[in-house]
Parts: C-alpha cells; sequence; structure tokens
C-alpha cells in the first residue's frame, strides 16, 4: 500500500480548498455518485458553503501531495443519547487507489475523532445497489435497515455504528 495519510481539511488553506473541491467533483462525476461533474454554481459556492457551515468536519486521504480520498462529515445530536454523533455525508476514494484500505483509514480517523469527542455514534446513508460500499461498512461494524431511498426512488441502507 503506498504511504496515505489521513489529514482534517482546513477550509481556510487553499491547498486543501482545492483538494476538497477536486474529491468531490471526481465523487460527483463517478457512477456512485452523481455520474456527472458538479455545476458550476455547485463548484463557485461549496468551499464557501462548508466554512459556513458550523458542523462541517472533513478528511482527506493523500498521496504524498495528491489528495486520493475524501470522507465529509457533520457533527449532529442524537436526543436519545442527549451526545453529539457524526453523520458521514459523503465518502470517497478514487477509482484508481481503491482496494488498498483507503475507506478504512478514513473510517478509522471519524471514529477517533468520534471517540475523541464524546460522540454516541456513526451515521451514514447508502444506496442499496452500492454493494461494494456496503460491504466495507458492513465489515467497519456499521448496522441498519432499508428506507424510502433517494430522490430517483432507489432504495437506501440508513446504517449507524455505536462508538465505545
Amino acid at each position: 500500500m503506498p504511504s496515505i495519510q489521513i489529514i482534517r481539511a482546513n477550509l481556510q488553506l487553499k491547498t486543501h480548498q482545492d483538494a476538497v473541491l477536486a474529491m468531490t467533483d471526481a465523487y460527483s462525476s463517478d457512477s456512485k455518485g452523481d455520474a456527472k461533474p458538479l455545476s458550476d454554481s455547485t463548484r463557485k459556492d461549496l468551499i464557501r458553503g462548508l466554512q459556513e457551515h458550523p458542523t462541517t468536519l472533513i478528511f482527506l486521504a493523500m498521496d504524498q501531495e495528491q489528495p486520493c480520498g475524501i470522507a465529509t462529515c457533520f457533527r449532529g445530536f442524537s436526543t436519545f443519547a442527549a451526545k453529539s454523533l457524526i453523520n458521514i455525508h459523503d465518502l470517497f476514494v478514487l477509482p484508481s487507489n481503491r482496494g488498498q484500505g483507503i475507506a478504512r483509514l478514513l473510517l478509522d480517523a471519524i471514529e477517533n475523532e468520534a471517540k475523541a469527542s464524546h460522540c454516541c455514534k456513526l451515521t451514514l446513508e447508502v444506496l442499496q445497489s452500492n454493494t461494494p460500499a456496503r460491504a466495507i461498512y458492513d465489515r467497519f461494524g456499521f448496522g441498519g435497515a432499508v428506507y424510502g431511498g433517494n430522490l430517483a426512488g432507489e432504495p437506501c441502507y440508513f446504517l449507524s455504528k455505536k462508538v465505545m
């Protein structure tokens, strides 16, 4: 496996902004995303929107100086546990870097952050058809149930993992 470093993105740094934008655009272009690049307006507004959102938490997987993966997360709150949680909104690894354990490294970084900040759980949604991602989440200890689906009507899984 190449020397992959997981870093917490600092959205005040131009290099991190560029990496977040590049990885989010790559995810959007991927068949597991929207299968098309980000729109010009989204490209223009994404970083500012992430900077202004008070619970944004982003991890980047870096191979040397090049981004090869991203986990875009947002902090939430569980009323039943009266504790914070972390929702994984996007988890993506470049196709050329898949199969190297990078998704696992990103998930480990998220879980470590959750433990350090006393969160009760991690949550995420994944399309039923995304069997590779579902297998990764299953191996990482996520469980959950199918719910209605995305805007196109495809069933989704809502998954969670308790943080110990």
